[in-house]
This record gives C-alpha cells, structure tokens and sequence, in this order.
C-alpha cells in the first residue's frame, strides 16, 4: 500500500533531519536495493543447478567420490545447486545515492502527471469504476 503525500512529506522531513544529525550513520543505513535478475543471470543460475544436481547424483552414484562414508561429492553438489538458486532469483546491488527531499517530492509530482507506473495506472482505473 503507497505511503499518502502527508506520510511521505513526513517521512522525508524524517530522512533529510538523519542525513544532517548524522550522515555517516545514515550513508551506512542506507544500504543498496536489490534489483530483478535479468535472463541471462536466470540462465546462469540454472546452470549452476543442474551442474550442482549432476554432482549430487554422482556422488551417491559412485562410491569413488566419499570420503570414509561422507559423501563429499554430494554435498559440495548441494551447496552449488543452492548458490545457482540464489544467484538466479537475486539481481546485482545497486548503490544507493542521496535523494533530497526537494528532488523527490518534484519526481512524485512528475510521475502522478504522467501517469505513472502501470499498477497505478490499474489501481486508479479501478477505483473509478468502482466510483461512478
């Protein structure tokens, strides 16, 4: 659910107030988001599955690969199938840059005009309907 623009002047009010008490707190806070893995990352990480899955099988498979009865094979085949799950549903970090409330009050007001984003373009169709 979108903030209202009482909440989200407030909540500007609130982060340009942390950035002058303590900005390095706040740089540190701040942190990256995630970004939606592209397909070739997707690709990459099914990959790394099947390749980990084959090695899971044939460190069950081959008796060769353990080590006394640890099945070493098996669970590094397990920890890459893992890593190629994580790797494909997760995007690179992107940085996080300062915004000023100024700048972003002025991008809100920019996006409601142009129509914004396509679940709020869906979202206020809706409620039209729902009105009249």
């Amino acid at each position: 659910m979108p903030l209202s623009d009482h909440e989200q002047r407030m909540l500007d009010q609130i982060e340009s107030a942390l950035y002058a008490e303590d900005p390095k707190f706040a740089s540190s806070v701040r942190g990256g988001t995630l970004r939606t893995p592209s397909t070739r990352r997707r690709l990459q990480g099914a990959a790394l599955f099947v390749s980990g899955l084959a090695m899971l099988v044939s460190g069950v498979a081959f008796k060769a690969t353990m080590i006394g009865s640890f099945p070493i094979l098996s669970v590094l085949g397990f920890i890459v199938m893992f890593g190629g799950v994580v790797f494909a549903i997760t995007g690179p970090r992107v940085s996080g840059t300062r915004v000023t409330p100024i700048d972003s009050g002025a991008s809100r007001q920019k996006r409601v005009r142009g129509g914004g984003s396509f679940t709020s373009r869906m979202e206020d169709r809706f409620r039209r309907r729902f009105d009249e």
